[in-house]
């Protein structure tokens, strides 16, 4: 969700989303990035995306600005990216999602425009919840466990510390592609495009 110009509002969503009432909008492009995941298990595989929202807003200087919004069951955070703001309200094409993707390696980044939530619960909730399959996704990859039978437990567990390791430069790098991605929408309009 955005307010003005290019800036960018972070929503960290446990559950569910609510189609809140309109705020006052400032001039300019608005956005929305949630990161999806679980509040009561941070630090695991399925929380990523809200791990990449925490570098984002540290990125964005507004870490400390995450604020409890009731409405949409999320902590939110403003910030400004040019002329660009995220807030509430948008088309489901203005919403992007950022998630864990276990057929993806740990490392390995991924925009998805669109489409099946391919077994993520997370979007299918948010799918349902707005009535539309078109928000841009972000796919963190976490990798997929030896054994087919432990995918749950592989995904509510905690990163290793090989992995913790080379997470820090992971979130910084989805972060990149995030912003690089608002940005090129922001000037070209708000087709869905990918990065180039």
């Amino acid at each position: 969700m955005n307010r003005s110009g290019l800036g960018l509002l972070w929503s960290r969503l446990s559950r569910g989303m609510s189609r809140a009432g309109p705020e006052p909008r400032p001039p300019g492009k608005r956005w929305l990035v949630a990161g999806l995941g679980n509040y009561r298990l941070q630090g695991t595989r399925h929380s990523v995306g809200m791990a990449v929202l925490n570098q984002l807003a540290k990125h964005l200087n507004v870490a400390d600005q995450w604020k409890r919004q009731r409405q949409c069951c999320a902590d939110v955070a403003i910030a400004r990216l040019g002329e660009a703001e995220l807030m509430y309200q948008l088309a489901a094409e203005d919403i992007y999602l950022v998630h864990d993707e276990l057929d993806k390696p740990l490392g390995k980044l991924a925009m998805k425009l669109g489409g099946s939530a391919s077994g993520h619960n997370g979007v299918r909730s948010c799918i349902n919840c707005l009535n539309s399959n078109v928000m841009p996704r972000l796919r963190v990859g976490i990798g997929r466990p030896t054994h087919p039978g432990a995918v749950e437990q592989y995904v509510l567990d905690r990163f290793t510390a090989a992995e913790q390791e080379r997470l820090p430069p992971l979130l910084e790098q989805a972060t990149e592609v995030l912003l690089s991605h608002i940005r090129q929408r922001s000037l070209a309009g708000t087709a869905c495009t990918s990065p180039s």
